[in-house]
C-alpha cells in the first residue's frame, strides 16, 4: 500500500467506519423494531415492512450476516488504520499502540455507540429500510452463514440454549395488560376500559352476582294480595319466581308481560305460571369473559348461579358483566339506600354484606379478593367465628370495627380512617341495587 496515497487510505477508512455503522444501525434496528407494528403495517402492503418480518423469522440467519459484514468490516478498518498511523509515525510500538487506539475511538464512536442509539430510538422507521438492503446480502452469503451457524447450533447444544421461537414474543394476559395501564398508547376513559375488558378473565360471576339473601324474587304459592303488592313495587324488569322457598325456582317472570295482563284484569297464580319464562342457570366460578359470550350466544339477560349441589348462590345479570368494564350505569331502586356513608371522622360506614371488590373499586381499600366475596365473609374467616359489636382486625393497611351482628351475620362494619389510597365518591356496590336486568 506504499504507493498509494493517504489522502485515499483516509476516504477508504471512512468508508469502512461508515459501512460499519450501517450495519450497527441495521443490527440494533432489527432487533428492537415494534413486530406488531411491523405486522400492521405489513398487512397494509408495505413492502418494506413485509421484507423485514421475513429477515426476522430467520433471525439466526440475518445476524450471522449482520456480524459477519461488521466483523470483516472493523478487521479491514482496523488493518487500514494501522497502516495509515505507519505512514504517519512510522513503525515503532508507540506509533501501533496509537494507531490502535485511534481506530478504537473512531470504531466506538462513529460506527458502534452512535447508529446504535440511533437505531434504537427510531427502529420502527428504520428497519423497513435497511431490510432492502441486508436481504439481497443475505440471499449472497447464505452458504457462509450456513457454514457459520453450523458452529453456532453446535455450540447451543452444548450448553444447552434453546433459541427462542415465534411463539416467544407473544404477549402474556398480564404483559398487555402493563402495556395498556403503563404505555403510552391508551389514555383516560379508553386505558379503563381496555384493563377492565382484560380482568374479566381473572374474575367469576361469584364476584358480581347479587347474594342468594339479595335476590328479589316472588313466592307463585303466596296469597294473591301479596302478589299483587310484589308485582307493584318492583323496581325490576324480570323477577326469579319459586314456589315454597327461593331454592325451588320455577322460572322467570317478565314484569312487561304482567303489565299487559294486569290491564286486561286481575292477575292470579296460574296466570303468572303461563308467563313464566325457563331458569338459566350459571355454574358458580364461571369466569366473567365465558359469561358474557354465554349470555350473547343464548340470548340470555340473567342467569342464576349454583353451586355443584345445585342450590341457589345468587343472580347475575348481562349488566352486572358490563359493569364491569365500564363502570356503574344502572339506577337504583328508590327505597334502596347507599350502603356506604362517610362519617365526619372519615371514617365510613358498611354493610357486611358490601362485596370486597367493590369496596376497592369505590373506596380504594386494598382487600384480599382470593377467598371470601363479601367484608362479613372475610371478617368470619380470618376470627373463626361470628365476632362481637366492638370487635376490630386489621387487614392490611385497613383496620375496621363491627358495629352491629345479627342472624349469625356481621350486619354493620366501619371502616377506620384513613380508608383506602384516595378518598372517592360513595356509591351503591356492584349488583346491589339489581336482581334482574
Amino acid at each position: 500500500m506504499d504507493d498509494i496515497a493517504l489522502s485515499r487510505l483516509g476516504i477508504a477508512l471512512a468508508i469502512l467506519l461508515v459501512t460499519s455503522a450501517f450495519f450497527s444501525i441495521a443490527e440494533t434496528a432489527m432487533m428492537a423494531v415494534n413486530r406488531y407494528r411491523l405486522k400492521h403495517h405489513a398487512h397494509r402492503g408495505a413492502s418494506g415492512a413485509k421484507l423485514a418480518l421475513s429477515l426476522l423469522g430467520q433471525t439466526d440467519k440475518l445476524l450471522g450476516v449482520i456480524l459477519l459484514g461488521n466483523n470483516l468490516i472493523n478487521a479491514a478498518a482496523a488493518t487500514l488504520a494501522a497502516v495509515i498511523t505507519g505512514r504517519l509515525l512510522g513503525e515503532g510500538k508507540m506509533a501501533l499502540a496509537l494507531g490502535t487506539l485511534a481506530v478504537t475511538f473512531l470504531i466506538l464512536v462513529f460506527s458502534e455507540i452512535t447508529p446504535k442509539v440511533i437505531g434504537a430510538a427510531h427502529a420502527d422507521r428504520i428497519a423497513p429500510v435497511v431490510s432492502y438492503v441486508l436481504a439481497p446480502m443475505l440471499t449472497v452469503a447464505t452458504p457462509v452463514v450456513w457454514f457459520i451457524n453450523l458452529f453456532v447450533q453446535a455450540l447451543l447444544k452444548l450448553l444447552r440454549i434453546q433459541p427462542a421461537s415465534e411463539s416467544g414474543s407473544t404477549l402474556t394476559q398480564e404483559e398487555l395488560r402493563s402495556l395498556v395501564l403503563e404505555g403510552q398508547y391508551f389514555r383516560g376513559k379508553h386505558r379503563s376500559l381496555l384493563a377492565n375488558l382484560l380482568d374479566l378473565e381473572s374474575f367469576t360471576v361469584d364476584d358480581v352476582m347479587t347474594p342468594r339473601n339479595q335476590i328479589h324474587a316472588i313466592d307463585l304459592n303466596a296469597k294473591p294480595s301479596l302478589l299483587a303488592q310484589q308485582l307493584a313495587t318492583s323496581y325490576h324488569t324480570r323477577l326469579p319466581a319459586y314456589e315454597g322457598e327461593l331454592d325451588n325456582i320455577v322460572g322467570v317472570l317478565p314484569l312487561k308481560q304482567v303489565l299487559r295482563l294486569q290491564q286486561e284484569g286481575s292477575v292470579d297464580s296460574a296466570d303468572l305460571r303461563a308467563i313464566l319464562r325457563t331458569p338459566y342457570f350459571v355454574p358458580a366460578g364461571t369466569p366473567l369473559l365465558t359469561q358474557l359470550q354465554q349470555f350473547q350466544t343464548d340470548r340470555r339477560r340473567l342467569g342464576l348461579v349454583v353451586d355443584e349441589y345445585g342450590e341457589l348462590q345468587g343472580l347475575v345479570t348481562i349488566e352486572d358483566i358490563i359493569e364491569e368494564i365500564i363502570g356503574d350505569f344502572t339506577t337504583t331502586a328508590p327505597d334502596e339506600t347507599s350502603s356506604f356513608t362517610r362519617n365526619a371522622d372519615g371514617s365510613v360506614t358498611v354493610d357486611g354484606m358490601t362485596l370486597l371488590r367493590s369496596l376497592n373499586r369505590k373506596l380504594g381499600t386494598q382487600f384480599p379478593l382470593e377467598g371470601p366475596k363479601t367484608l362479613n365473609g372475610l371478617i368470619v374467616e380470618e376470627l373463626g367465628e361470628i365476632p362481637d359489636a366492638g370487635t376490630r382486625i386489621r387487614f392490611g393497611a385497613q383496620e375496621v370495627e363491627v358495629l352491629q351482628t345479627q342472624d349469625r351475620v356481621v350486619k354493620v362494619v366501619r371502616l377506620l380512617p384513613p380508608v383506602g389510597r384516595v378518598a372517592a365518591p360513595l356509591q351503591s356496590p356492584d349488583g346491589q341495587a339489581s336482581s334482574a336486568g
